[in-house]
């Protein structure tokens, strides 16, 4: 599965805030747009067998929130993770909270994104998780004197169909995909890098995550639609560093899919940095053990970020 661990589990309301959560910021102002006429009904699958451990799984997003994790020391930058999940659900521990830890404790003020699913009733299911994504990175950069941070280094991080998102946010950052609401929207959306890691990049080519690419289009999709989603065919002159890390035995989203961007952001002579593991697999966010090779991406994705000038410790 993408995004996680397997593990047996079974679904189970619960509520939308943690009881440990320093903050639920709601992205839209009562029900977003483009809302079905009954909302979907939130819920977590709890994949882990530990008492002690969380390993869920989220669908039925009725209302996208940012939740917010603040570092003890805030060093001035923030990031908004954006967990995968195939676009079928989130994987909101391995891919959010267990992210924002390692960020905290470097200073970094951290915003996990739960975004809606597409195939729960909204309108515009191909670009509602891009409408969640700019609406709320937007948000973020309008907080940045609340919480402590510098407007000017907010990054996005993503985790395989949360990689596609936070790639699509970087490449399509200034498209058009919702109303504006309130002052926040006039901010800019673009953030000042792009962590993508174990990402789906391509929904056109042969080595597309073929779940990801039915969830946003559904089966039999225009091809030009496909390709318009496709990362590798969106850099731009303004597209944002972007930092790059997959495993080459990856079973579900091969590493063909970042090689595909690599190049396209070599191309455009854009900024880009690729790490390339023969270890890892899927889905393994910090859960690594030390002696897999793909165990060590946090600290190169932190010194390159310093290098970009957008991390001071």
């Amino acid at each position: 599965m993408l995004g996680g661990m397997a593990a047996t589990g079974a679904l189970a309301a619960m509520p939308a805030r943690s009881a440990d959560a320093d903050e639920i910021v709601p992205v839209w102002p009562g029900s977003p747009p483009g809302a079905p006429a009954a909302l979907p009904t939130p819920r977590y699958e709890q994949r882990s067998k530990d008492p002690n451990f969380n390993d869920r799984w989220m669908r039925g997003i009725d209302r996208p929130t940012l939740t917010v994790r603040r570092a003890a020391q805030p060093n001035g930058t923030a990031v908004m993770l954006v967990p995968g999940g195939g676009y079928g659900f989130l994987s909101v521990d391995n891919e959010g909270e267990e992210q924002a830890r390692w960020l905290n404790a470097m200073g970094v003020s951290a915003f996990i994104l739960r975004y809606r699913l597409p195939t729960e009733g909204w309108a515009s299911r191909a670009t509602v998780p891009l409408a969640d994504a700019q609406r709320g990175l937007r948000l973020i950069r309008a907080s940045a004197g609340r919480y402590g941070f510098d407007p000017a280094k907010v990054l996005v991080l993503g985790f395989s169909a949360g990689g596609h998102l936070a790639g699509s946010l970087a490449m399509r950052h200034a498209e058009r995909v919702y109303a504006p609401v309130d002052d926040a929207d006039q901010l800019s959306a673009r953030p000042d890098m792009a962590g993508l890691i174990y990402p789906v990049v391509s929904l056109a080519a042969p080595f597309t995550h073929g779940g990801s690419r039915d969830q946003l289009f559904g089966s039999g999709a225009d091809p030009q639609a496909l390709a318009a989603a496709s990362l590798e065919n969106r850099v731009t002159a303004d597209t944002p560093p972007i930092f790059l890390a997959h495993a080459s035995d990856d079973g579900l989203v091969p590493i063909a899919n970042s090689l595909a961007l690599y190049q396209a952001m070599l191309t455009a002579k854009r900024p880009a940095e690729l790490h390339a593991f023969d270890q890892g697999g899927h889905g393994f966010g910090v859960r690594l053990p030390k002696h897999v090779p793909a165990s060590i991406w946090p600290t190169l994705f932190a010194a390159y970020a310093r290098r970009q000038g957008l991390l001071t410790s």
